[in-house]
């Protein structure tokens, strides 16, 4: 018998088919998924000064255009992109008529009208530039059309101008790109080349790094020293603590072992206990958007190989972790032969001075001119020599007759020589005579030989071509309406021209300190710093470690390469028998702090330093070898942070240099690091003694000079007296009686022999 009515039954029913119904809807329903962050974006403003156009840009009838190269990083999207330009157009100009036309990658993104209210007057404008067509390397063009009448128009009035403020603006929201864990794009996105700001790279370490991982941190930073170059590179260093991620995305470099890791990389089941040289990409614990660099190994040793390996053969690294097998010097590096420095064994070929392919290359009746970058070792020794062999091969558009045109050739700003451009009366040429020409390598090149004067020659040095054409355009007369439209006029420096700087000896006054600033010289010698000893603290802080990369880096930057040989210690006793340049980081060994040639000592009870000659502007150290005698001696304390940098003589070996980069606390190291990645401030590095406190940096040199480099006798011998002319003037009587007495003793003994014989 049913216990339970029917009726009952209809409500159970009824309830579980509703349940049953309730469960299927769940379960068609679409998983909630999680809300993805929002991608950091963020607004980069580059000014037309900071894209390499050091002054304001003049834009005429005759040269109307202007090129301005941007770029954008791998790892970034451009979402949004403005130009906001800045100019002053020429009062003479009839507006509207007169406009700027503004491309992007040869796209036409708009045209500025010149309105009547802007003559002469100070104008700022926006225009949007489209980002679909950013891209990592951007040029911007600008093409001024200008008109000041509208009959019988002269294209080279004086009239007709506009100039180009240095001060406007290409304005780039940039928006981050999430990369893969691939070592194949190495070394983004920690380095990018498009990207033009100094490069600001963290390093992490689990605790006081030792000397092994100081090394290994050392080679990796003087890595990306030498691919920033002139944009400078810093390195924020920190113990067990990743550094803290703002909105633009922050990569960083771990060094870790098997003993020694950061409280991050505890966890052995996602990183596990390494057996060798590891390198290995991931992404940000805090920060998806960012990346570690992670170089692992078993002790300091498998470290260093694996920061060495990853500086001179990341070509072959792929995928998100790679292991070292081996890593071998095959041929040590010889003395002077950096990559930033130019050849001094052989002629040089100007193409081996090329920064980009176009460089040789000009147009137009006023044509830019042409500049090659000639870098030197500093203790390149040209006193008195008649001359460096400059071999010019140039091609140009001929005049249709021969006039004013010429090719003028200047060193550093200074004028060396000019030389005329002949015109087509005296260039006849058959056609069978230009296919040979066009076939040829260098036949169609004119050749110009010229000696640069040596003491135009220093460590940083600019050849500079300029091809100035004469032309009818711009000679119109009064009531005589004529209009010539200028030729498309070509010129070209051959890339077969060479300079020929073989032959000179290697010989140098030191201390010099702006040859440490500007080219990392003594220890640049070698390029890979093979013959440099770092001397550390023995517990060297955060920011004693961050100075002791961003130098390396600095040298690394003038040499264009890794400090693979960088040796370092933390016991002065070692210094004495190594055959080195010593670097100095912190405070003075006591064994220094008694050197005669010591200007300097800071000392966190008291600081004195000894007076010598200011060098508000310092000069060639080469030309002026005196020496200087201290005029006064200073004792001081005091509560604000102040830094220095000091050259002496080392104490252990004749032809070896100590550079110490003194400093007492993270508030004068930071001082210190502020300048090693401030290129404007090296400049100012100069003598025995700079001083850096927060109003800059003062040099001064005192003492006496000591020579590092070899010449012979002879040489040496008369560049070492040619600054007293009044002792050469003694020894010259003094020879002149010699020969004279020997002279007269051998014809003495000739004659008495020749009577004993007739005897």
């Amino acid at each position: 018998m049913n216990r339970y009515p029917a009726r009952t039954w209809g409500l159970a029913m009824a309830l579980l088919a509703s349940l049953f119904q309730t469960a299927a809807i769940a379960s068609e329903a679409p998983l909630a998924t999680p809300v993805d962050p929002a991608v950091p974006s963020w607004p980069v403003t580059r000014t037309f000064e900071q894209l390499g156009q050091a002054s304001d840009s003049l834009l005429l009838g005759v040269r109307n255009s202007e090129n301005i190269e941007f770029g954008v990083r791998r790892d970034r999207l451009a979402t949004d992109a403005v130009l906001q330009l800045d100019y002053t157009p020429s009062p003479m100009l009839l507006p509207l008529l007169s406009h700027v036309r503004v491309y992007l990658n040869d796209e036409l993104m708009g045209v500025v009208p010149v309105e009547k209210d802007q003559l002469g007057q100070r104008v700022r404008r926006q225009l949007s530039l489209d980002p679909k067509l950013v891209t990592d390397f951007n040029r911007v063009r600008l093409e001024f059309v200008g008109h000041y009448t509208d009959v019988c128009e002269d294209p080279a009035h004086s009239g007709l101008w506009l100039n180009l403020n240095r001060k406007s603006q290409i304005q780039v929201r940039e928006q981050a790109l999430a990369l893969d864990n691939d070592l194949a794009y190495f070394p983004l996105p920690f380095f990018d080349a498009r990207d033009t700001n100094k490069v600001e790279l963290p390093v992490v370490f689990a605790a006081t790094p030792t000397l092994g991982e100081q090394r290994a941190a050392a080679i990796l930073s003087s890595y990306f020293g030498s691919k920033a170059g002139w944009r400078k590179a810093t390195f924020p260093v920190s113990f067990n603590t990743l550094p803290a991620v703002g909105d633009k995305p922050a990569p960083a470099i771990v060094f870790a072992t098997n003993d020694r890791r950061p409280a991050f990389l505890s966890d052995m089941e996602r990183f596990p206990a390494v057996d060798g040289p590891v390198v290995q990409l991931i992404d940000h614990p805090d920060n998806r958007w960012s990346k570690l660099l992670l170089v692992l190994g078993r002790n300091d040793d498998d470290l260093v190989q694996a920061a060495s390996a990853l500086a001179v053969g990341n070509g072959l690294f792929r995928g998100s972790r790679v292991k070292v097998e081996k890593m071998t010097v095959l041929e040590p590096r010889k003395p002077y032969d950096a990559p930033n420095w130019t050849r001094t064994d052989r002629p040089v070929r100007f193409s081996e001075l090329l920064d980009y392919p176009e460089q040789l290359q000009v147009s137009g009746l006023q044509p830019r001119p042409i500049t090659l970058d000639v870098n030197l070792p500093p203790d390149l020794f040209v006193w008195r020599n008649q001359g460096i062999p400059l071999q010019t091969l140039y091609r140009y558009t001929p005049p249709a007759v021969t006039d004013e045109s010429r090719l003028s050739i200047s060193v550093n700003d200074q004028y060396i020589t000019s030389v005329p451009l002949v015109g087509n009366d005296r260039r006849s040429s058959t056609l069978e005579e230009m296919r040979l020409k066009v076939l040829s390598t260098d036949s169609t090149a004119l050749a110009e030989q010229a000696l640069v004067p040596a003491l135009k020659i220093g460590a940083r040095n600019r050849l500079r071509f300029d091809f100035s054409f004469a032309s009818t355009v711009g000679s119109a007369q009064r009531d005589h309406c004529q209009t010539t439209l200028p030729v498309d006029v070509r010129a070209a420096i051959d890339e077969n021209s060479t300079i020929d700087l073989s032959g000179y000896h290697h010989y140098m006054a030191m201390p010099d300190l702006r040859a440490f600033a500007r080219s990392g010289f003594p220890y640049s010698r070698m390029a890979d710093l093979s013959e440099t000893l770092i001397i550390m603290p023995a517990k060297p802080t955060a920011m004693q470690v961050g100075t002791l990369l961003d130098v390396v880096s600095s040298v690394a930057g003038q040499v264009g390469y890794p400090a693979l040989g960088v040796r370092l210690t933390d016991d002065w006793k070692h210094a004495a028998d190594a055959d080195a340049d010593l670097l100095v980081i912190g405070s003075l060994p006591a064994d220094l702090r008694e050197a005669p040639n010591l200007g300097l000592l800071l000392d966190t009870q008291r600081d004195w330093m000894v007076q010598g000659r200011a060098l508000a502007q310092p000069g060639n150290p080469r030309n002026d070898t005196s020496t200087v005698a201290a005029s006064s001696r200073v004792e001081v304390s005091a509560d604000e942070p102040i830094a220095a940098i000091t050259g002496l003589k080392s104490p252990f070996h004749e032809q070896r240099s100590v550079v110490a980069l003194l400093a007492n606390s993270d508030a004068e190291l930071a001082l210190l690091r502020d300048v090693l990645v401030d290129s404007g401030k090296l400049e100012t590095v100069a003598g025995s003694v700079a001083l850096v406190r927060k109003s800059g940096v003062e040099s001064q040199f005192v003492g006496e000079h000591y020579y590092v480099g070899e010449l012979p006798w002879w040489l040496l011998l008369w560049f070492h007296l040619s600054d007293h002319p009044t002792l050469i003037a003694v020894l010259a009587v003094i020879s002149v009686l010699l020969f004279a007495f020997l002279l007269w003793r051998a014809l003495r003994w000739a004659s008495r022999r020749r009577l004993g014989e007739a005897d």
